[in-house]
């Protein structure tokens, strides 16, 4: 490779990392400052959450035209879509505290940080598409949650209700500053047929529900589960944001590890779903705290190691369709995540205030396993 070519890979590979930790800190901005948008906006706790299902909504509905897309006219463009579609709904949230705008605004951001998650990981792909590259970029989705439950609460001392949004905005615009250099990206072109129709792929969507997927659910619902075990509500947040930032570490190193043995990557994800599924009866039971602490640290950092192959797996079954095999891969989880987690919230209605949610988690983890035999070698 010349050295032009390196460096428009180079190019590629870094505007993918940005774009995906631009992604989730949208996912995770609003809940990280939900008491102070509830006073601005004069309601509930409940109607915030509302700001976050609202984006979930057009995520994923976004994620399969935009990796469809991805194919046709190439990753930087849908990137900077992705981008645009960000910086037009935070800014929209910017004007003014109403419930009915904010809502409008996150459904446009939905759309971004959708089309973000294909677009980024493609412009990985088509910039070196190393199982160690998607880790890192897994990584970074992971990173930028987890970075704006740490920065938006000290932004709000300055800007108040705006922390989240104008955040949003301002990363926004840095994606596509950096998304504007890459240039000279191969297009994959147009599909032999559609990814809808290929069984394949559905098996690697049923893994990264039983891995991100679970994931994002238990960290929904962990905080309030360690609170049940005795824990304050500062411990009880520390403890269970293990379950989300484990990610950051364990998804570049199952890329590494898939790397060096790819051989073994059934092994390296079925021992991570019956991980997982530890952690989560863990958590179930009704254990002293640290035995609490570990299930959430076992969990969070096993569901983060399949990243790599899983999706390393999807476009090498569609290499003639790697955007959209990638889309539909983690759609299901997203799926999942939108249809699961306000089920895991009622059983804090039943008896083990959570343990039978969390219990169901470890149940569907391991149910997962009959598909690792499906992973392509």
């Amino acid at each position: 490779m010349n050295t032009s070519a390196r460096e428009r890979h180079g190019r590629a590979v870094v505007a993918g990392l940005v774009v995906g930790c631009f992604l989730t800190w949208n996912v995770a901005n609003v809940g990280a400052v939900a008491d102070p948008l509830a006073d601005a906006y004069g309601t509930s706790l409940a109607v915030v959450g509302l700001l976050t299902t609202a984006l979930f909504v057009t995520h994923l509905a976004s994620q399969l035209p935009s990796g469809v897309w991805s194919d046709r006219v190439g990753p930087h463009r849908v990137a900077l879509a992705a981008c645009a579609a960000g910086a037009a709904g935070n800014a929209l949230l910017l004007l003014e505290p109403a419930v009915g705008p904010a809502l409008v605004g996150r459904l446009v951001v939905g759309v971004g940080s959708g089309a973000a998650f294909v677009a980024g990981l493609d412009l990985v792909r088509a910039g070196g598409g190393t199982p160690v590259l998607q880790g890192l970029y897994g990584g970074a989705t992971m990173a930028g949650g987890g970075l704006a439950l740490l920065v938006v609460p000290p932004l709000t001392d300055a800007t108040s209700w705006r922390a989240p949004y104008a955040s949003g905005l301002a990363l926004a615009l840095v994606g596509a500053a950096v998304v504007l250099v890459v240039r000279g990206l191969p297009r994959v072109g147009r599909a032999r047929r559609g990814v809808l129709g290929d069984v394949r792929l559905l098996p690697l969507g049923a893994l990264q529900v039983a891995t991100f997927g679970l994931a994002v659910i238990a960290g929904n619902w962990v905080v309030p589960l360690l609170e049940r075990d005795g824990a304050g509500s500062a411990v009880a947040g520390a403890l269970g944001s293990f379950v989300l930032l484990a990610g950051i570490i364990t998804r570049p190193l199952g890329g590494a590890l898939v790397h060096r043995w790819p051989e073994r990557r059934a092994a390296l994800v079925g021992g991570s779903l019956v991980t997982v599924a530890v952690g989560a009866f863990l958590l179930a039971g009704d254990g002293p705290l640290w035995l609490s602490a570990l299930g959430s640290l076992l969990l969070g950092l096993a569901a983060g190691l399949p990243f790599s192959p899983i999706f390393e797996a999807a476009q090498r079954l569609r290499r003639d369709a790697p955007g959209a095999a990638a889309a539909l891969v983690n759609a299901c989880a997203v799926l999942a995540i939108v249809t699961c987690t306000p089920l895991v919230g009622l059983a804090f209605d039943l008896p083990g205030e959570g343990a039978v949610g969390f219990a169901a988690i470890g149940a569907l983890a391991l149910s997962a396993l009959p598909f690792v035999r499906r992973l392509p070698g």
